[in-house]
C-alpha cells in the first residue's frame, strides 16, 4: 500500500479522473479528502471510497471555499501529504464565438483555481509532499475550437515548473499529469448534440495511435506513481498518458 497513512486531497474528485484517483489512493491506504461542486455526486464519491473519506463541497474558483477545504482537512487529518489539483472544465470555444463570460469561467476554474488551490494548501503541506496538477494533451497540440481550454492547461503545465522551483526548499515536488482522451463525464457536459459528440469521438480516435479512449483508472495509476515515493526523483515534469496522441 504505497500511500499507507498518507493524507491526500483531490479536487474535482467527485467524478471522472478525480474520482478514480480518490478511489485508487483510498485502496493504497491514504486518508482521502474529496472536494467538488455537486453535493450529490460528492456524497456518492465519498461512499465509494469509504474508510472515513471526508467530502467538502465547494468551487475552486472561490478562494473562501478553498480556505474551508484546507481548514476542514487540517481539523480532521492534520497535514497533507498529497495534493491532486484536478478540478477543471472543458468547453469548445471557437475564436469567433467566445465571449468574456465563457473565457472567464474556463480560466477561473482551470488556471486561477489551480494556482490558488496550491497557494491555499501550501501552509498545510508536509515538507516532502507531492503536488499533482492535472493538465491535458491540449497543452501541447493545436486543437481548433479549444484555444481557451488549451491555453489554461498550458498555464497549468507551466505551474508544475515554477511552483516546483518555489517549493523546492521544502522538498515539495510538483508535477503535471497530462491525460489524452479519457472516458469521463466531462465530454457529456460539452453541450453539443449526440451526433456531433459521436463525430468528435471518431475524430479523436483517428488521432490516437493506441486506437481507443483511455480509462480513468489508467490515469489513477499514473497519479499514484507521482504521489508515491516511487517518483522521488521526479519534479517539475509532465507525465503524458495519452495513448501516443501527442507523441507519435
Amino acid at each position: 500500500m504505497n500511500l499507507n497513512g498518507k493524507v491526500a486531497v483531490v479536487t474535482g474528485g467527485n467524478s471522472g479522473i478525480g474520482l478514480s484517483i480518490a478511489q485508487e489512493f483510498g485502496q493504497q491506504g491514504a486518508e482521502v479528502v474529496i472536494f467538488g461542486r455537486n453535493q450529490e455526486t460528492l456524497d456518492q464519491a465519498v461512499a465509494s471510497v469509504g474508510n472515513g473519506t471526508l467530502g467538502v463541497q465547494g468551487d475552486v474558483s472561490k478562494l473562501s471555499d478553498l480556505d474551508k477545504l484546507f481548514e476542514l482537512t487540517a481539523e480532521q487529518h492534520g497535514k497533507i501529504d498529497v495534493l491532486v489539483v484536478n478540478a477543471g472544465v472543458a468547453q469548445p470555444t471557437p475564436l469567433d464565438q467566445t465571449n468574456e463570460e465563457s473565457f472567464d469561467q474556463i480560466s477561473d476554474i482551470n488556471f486561477k483555481g489551480a494556482f490558488f488551490t496550491v497557494q491555499k494548501a501550501a501552509p498545510f503541506l508536509n515538507d516532502g509532499a507531492s503536488v499533482i496538477l492535472t493538465t491535458s494533451v491540449g497543452n501541447q497540440m493545436g486543437m481548433a475550437g479549444l484555444s481557451v481550454y488549451s491555453a489554461t492547461k498550458a498555464a497549468v503545465r507551466s505551474l508544475a515548473r515554477t511552483l516546483s522551483a518555489e517549493l523546492l526548499p521544502r522538498g515539495i515536488r510538483v508535477n503535471a499529469l497530462s491525460p489524452g482522451p479519457i472516458e469521463t463525464p466531462i465530454f457529456n457536459r460539452l453541450g453539443v448534440p449526440q451526433e456531433a459528440m459521436d463525430e468528435m469521438a471518431q475524430g479523436i480516435l483517428a488521432q490516437t495511435p493506441i486506437g481507443r479512449f483511455g480509462k480513468p483508472e489508467e490515469m489513477a495509476k499514473a497519479a499514484l506513481f507521482l504521489a508515491s515515493s516511487d517518483s522521488s526523483y521526479v519534479l517539475g515534469s509532465e507525465l503524458v498518458a495519452d495513448g501516443g496522441m501527442s507523441q507519435l
